[in-house]
């Protein structure tokens, strides 16, 4: 009667999904500036390179020489305009300077407003990754009834299936929120 490799795929299928999702929130949280220099701030910035928009890590070397000083060495010098007019027009709000050869990104301190306002950011981004995490929880609590409709588990085994999902949900919604913290801590360091 009891069909439990469909239970274990489900859990497992939720278990994946839910890392990636506190894996995307833990990249976007990298873009988010701090007071420190990070590859992560400018690696993922689009260049338009020759007409092709590219992520900067293909086209350039970033290199933290100092705690606020990024350094950005294109393999091509040829795309040291477009990679400058793509750190200008992004939402970082950074002042490159270009010497022909490298480009520097100084990183300023940052405000006690700004600082507030990237919290809230954080959190707010947190709480979408918490969003996307249930939302797996409800596809996989839906599978787990549709197994039990199609009389596939008994009621007994829906019960502690739906309750493992929800342990392992909790787990999840965890490490998105030790994730945020961790951020806010960086955020909030002087």
């Amino acid at each position: 009667m009891a069909d439990t490799t469909m239970i274990d795929e489900t859990l497992a299928d939720a278990k994946t999904r839910m890392g990636k999702a506190v894996e995307a929130l833990r990249r976007e949280l990298a873009t988010i500036r701090t007071g420190r220099a990070s590859p992560a701030l400018v690696e993922h910035l689009r260049v338009d390179y020759y007409g092709t928009p590219t992520p900067l890590k293909q086209l350039a070397s970033v290199a933290i020489p100092e705690a606020r000083l990024l350094t950005i060495q294109p393999w091509d010098k040829g795309s040291l305009e477009a990679i400058e007019k793509a750190i200008q027009v992004s939402d970082l709000g950074l002042n490159p300077s270009n010497d022909g050869t490298i480009i520097r990104l100084v990183i300023p301190q940052l405000t006690e407003d700004r600082r507030k306002e990237m919290v809230r950011v954080v959190h707010k981004k947190v709480e979408d990754g918490r969003v996307a995490i249930r939302n797996v929880r409800r596809d996989g609590h839906e599978m787990l009834r549709e197994l039990l409709k199609e009389k596939d588990i008994s009621e007994d085994e829906e019960h502690r299936s739906q309750e493992q999902l929800q342990k392992i949900t909790d787990r999840f919604v965890g490490s998105a929120d030790e994730v945020g913290k961790e951020k806010e801590r960086e955020l909030l360091e002087v």
